[in-house]
């Protein structure tokens, strides 16, 4: 057993608790509050009034896709040679033991919800794994947990590049839209067939995409501009299916259509310079605005484009372009674990949950130099500053 006591806790469950106390045992939470009283065979570490919080989750990366300073022989994020790729599998992909897992967690990230990049219209599922350990199989929270798909310039610019469909935004929706077709009629088909011999032949592609039109999982869908965000949501509503919109770059410009909507955004990469023409309304005021017309909002890295470990700084320079403090900390805790359906056992500090718990030395979303003092994910301590 472990208990973490006299921290400032930030449960993102209720109010702050100050000189609280934390109990785990066998990974989980087993308590929360002030006074708790350690068994005599717990480990005990005072953490002397610093800021605890729960482990920090970024719900849109690419973590151990495209390996820290590899170049091709570790870049697995995009079969860019087949606009239509459901059936790839984040998790074939991923190198756990790269430095950027490292670098996570010692940041205070704990979850990752990785998977393929945005070149194919269709670029296959995502997962959603803890940020520690040396087989993928062994940190897996969900799997899959989202299916990726992709609007605006990406495919268009990839696949103008091998002089194929699509070049434009058009055959863009029209490939997702006869993909979406294609599976439901292989769906009903399967669902109809009382005789094994009528099934129909197997297509794994089609097989995919069933947890989709299931309402299992979301499409993820990477769109930056209004309009991309917007063929989005017709296509998820012509299919009756949910959708996350990751990145929403311009959803600042179109919040009252987005309120109506009431899906959820994980918005960014949005540190660093606008390196194509869909990102020239980037703003770190879109998380404000969309908070404030009542949207659920995650914040993102979508690393390797931002670093993992700067998932707090981007939360950092969201609160100081006007995000409330509290707001910010949930776009990176609970909101992200909400967003992806993980809230269960991740995201806050509560009883029951997976003892995912990370101690500042100042505060990550206000500090610039706040350094992280201690990270334990399943009740693990895996990094503490000496």
């Amino acid at each position: 057993m472990l208990l973490i006591k006299n921290g400032r806790i930030y449960t993102m469950a209720g109010e702050v608790i100050e000189n609280g106390s934390i109990l785990i045992k066998e990974g989980k939470i087993i308590e929360v509050g002030k006074d708790i009283i350690a068994p005599l065979d717990a480990e005990v570490i005072d953490v002397e009034g610093r800021m605890v919080t729960p482990g920090f989750i970024d719900a849109h990366c690419h973590l151990g896709l495209w390996e820290e300073g590899i170049g091709f022989e570790g870049s697995d994020g995009n079969e860019a040679v087949d606009p239509v790729t459901p059936h790839l599998r984040a998790i074939d992909g991923i190198n756990p033991m790269d430095i950027s897992f490292q670098e996570a967690y010692e940041g205070g990230v704990t979850t990752a919800v990785t998977g393929p990049g945005s070149a194919n219209v269709i670029g296959g599922s995502f997962v959603a794994v803890k940020t520690y350990g040396n087989r993928i199989d062994n940190m897996i929270i969900k799997y899959p947990v989202a299916m990726k798909v992709a609007f605006g310039e990406n495919p268009k610019r990839v696949y103008n590049g091998q002089k194929k469909s699509p070049t434009t935004r058009m055959a863009t929706a029209a490939i997702l839209r006869d993909t979406l077709y294609k599976a439901k009629t292989y769906l009903e088909k399967k669902e109809r067939a009382e005789d094994p011999s009528k099934m129909p032949d197997y297509d794994i592609k089609m097989e995919a995409l069933i947890p989709v039109l299931k309402k299992e999982i979301p499409l993820k869908a990477h769109a930056h501009r209004a309009d991309d965000i917007f063929t989005a949501l017709r296509i998820a509503k012509e299919f009756d299916v949910d959708i996350t919109l990751d990145h929403c770059t311009e959803g600042h410009l179109i919040v009252d259509e987005l309120a109506k909507e009431g899906k959820p955004a994980i918005v960014g990469p949005t540190f660093g310079n606008r390196s194509k023409f869909e990102l020239k309304n980037k703003s770190f005021d879109t998380p404000k605005i969309l908070v404030e017309a009542g949207i659920k909002v995650a914040i993102t890295t979508d690393s390797p484009v931002i670093p993992l470990q700067h998932l707090p700084l981007c939360a950092g320079l969201a609160h100081n372009a006007g995000l409330d403090e509290i707001e910010a900390l949930k776009a990176i805790t609970i909101n992200p674990a909400e967003i992806v359906g993980l809230s269960h056992r991740i995201g806050s500090i509560e009883a029951g949950k997976d003892a995912d718990i990370v101690v500042f030395d100042g505060n990550p979303i206000k500090d610039l130099d706040c350094k992280t003092y201690l990270t334990i994910i399943d009740g693990k301590i895996v990094y503490k500053r000496q």
